[in-house]
């Protein structure tokens, strides 16, 4: 039996996105949770005396500002050459980026395959074959596994590959390749690498993006980790999934249209939260908070957004490992719109258009979308990495912002129309 973590994604010591500083707030916890979760992964592989780990690429996360994260890195490494596990690792394009990587030294049990071109490494002793390459530079744009090797005969074959695997959303489309591309080369399991959110695209061969294992925003919620990969008589029997986060980001959405205070809606958003840390004892939660809903109470909540914050964070201060990312205010007023939009003057002519933004109107989005297109070229790629990031290329993106439109506007309107 031979046994294998398949990591990827580390991206270790990033910055975790949008980290605020308030009473109570547990930041520096937070700001450490991508070298825990790498300690939790070391710690795993030693438990289930695994025979090796693959690490798909984004090991780091650009190039570090000092050596303490290689340093990091390397006593962790040491740590699982003590227990004879050897690390096969390819760059990704956040690797490709560093510098200091290209000079630090690692631990001898710590194998960097080749980034000029596919390399294939021979475990004798379990009868494994290892192909893979890692990204010479931050952005390859073509499919680096049509060089790969077919299948060695008579022995387990593994691809390791950083790829966006027929362009997944979301993300770059850094070495595209595609399903039969990947079938084709015969291998008994693909470890892909640079997609955040785990997905096993085939069982037959095992194609296996394990996703990230420290999520790093909200887009990133839910459990992160690895997989443990079994290995018995020559093929696969067991994929498991093993979560190694130590933060959890929580999308939390709080209908509030049945009260008529906003004082009730943070004790309403409160019984949400201490509901959400207690589904995830042993972390801490990075939670954003959405309210939702047609209530009475919307005009204070959003004429008064940051007093209401802070009120609902104040109340949560005692509910444990918690930190409130985000509060957004969403609900909505309690008025007949389709009576609105009706009005013979700018109320109802505004609310019409929206409406026609709404349902997708070609000329409208079009020409919205052509307009944002020369914006859209000019920023930096980064950009959409950002966990609000906006797709100005996508009509459908445009049209969802419709109703965050349409409320602000409404409210805007009345008010003046009560100063009259």
């Amino acid at each position: 039996m031979i046994k294998f973590i398949h990591a990827a994604d580390v991206h270790l010591d990033s910055p975790l996105v949008g980290l605020e500083r308030y009473d109570g707030a547990p930041v520096d916890e937070i700001r450490g949770a991508t070298r825990r979760s790498l300690e939790n992964l070391v710690g795993l592989a030693v438990e289930e005396h695994v025979d090796f780990v693959l690490i798909a690429g984004d090991l780091y996360d650009g190039d570090w500002k000092d050596y303490n994260t290689g340093l990091f890195l390397a006593r962790q490494m040491a740590r699982l050459r003590e227990a004879e596990v050897g690390v096969y690792v390819v760059a990704g394009n956040h690797d490709a980026a560093s510098v200091i990587t290209k000079s630090l030294r690692m631990p001898d049990n710590v194998t960097f395959l080749s980034t000029e071109r596919p390399e294939t490494i021979l475990v004798d002793r379990l009868d494994i074959a290892l192909h893979g390459q890692g990204f010479p530079a931050r952005e390859v744009t073509e499919d680096l596994s049509v060089a790969y090797p077919d299948a060695m005969a008579g022995i387990f074959n593994i691809g390791l590959l950083h790829t966006s695997a027929d362009g997944r959303s979301g993300h770059e489309p850094y070495a595209p390749c595609t399903l039969d591309g990947l079938r084709s080369k015969g291998y008994d399991y693909w470890a892909l690498g640079h997609v955040h959110a785990r997905e096993v695209l085939s069982e037959d061969p095992w194609i296996v993006f394990p996703g990230n294992m420290q999520g790093r925003h909200v887009r990133e919620a839910g459990p992160k980790g690895a997989s443990l990969v079994t290995v018995e008589d020559g093929s696969v029997s067991r994929v498991e999934h093993r979560d190694l986060d130590v933060v959890r980001w929580s999308l939390i959405t709080v209908d509030v249209s049945d009260v008529t205070t906003a004082d009730s809606a943070v004790d309403l958003v409160r019984r949400a939260l201490e509901k959400e840390v207690g589904q995830h004892a042993g972390r801490t939660v990075a939670a954003r908070v959405i309210l939702t809903g047609d209530t009475i109470a919307h005009k204070p909540l959003s004429e008064s957004h940051k007093r209401w914050v802070e009120e609902i964070r104040a109340a949560s201060l005692d509910l444990g490992d918690l930190w409130i990312e985000k509060v957004r205010i969403n609900t909505r007023m309690p008025l007949d719109l389709n009576a609105a939009r009706k009005r013979d003057d700018p109320i109802g002519a505004t609310l019409r258009l929206i409406e026609e933004i709404r349902g997708g109107r070609a000329s409208l989005l079009d020409d919205l979308v052509k307009d944002l297109s020369i914006m859209k070229d000019k920023l930096p790629h980064e950009y959409g990495e950002l966990e609000d990031a906006i797709d100005l290329g996508d009509a459908a993106s445009l049209a969802g912002l419709a109703d965050r439109v349409e409320q602000l506007l409404i409210a805007r309107f009345l008010d003046v129309e009560e100063t009259r």
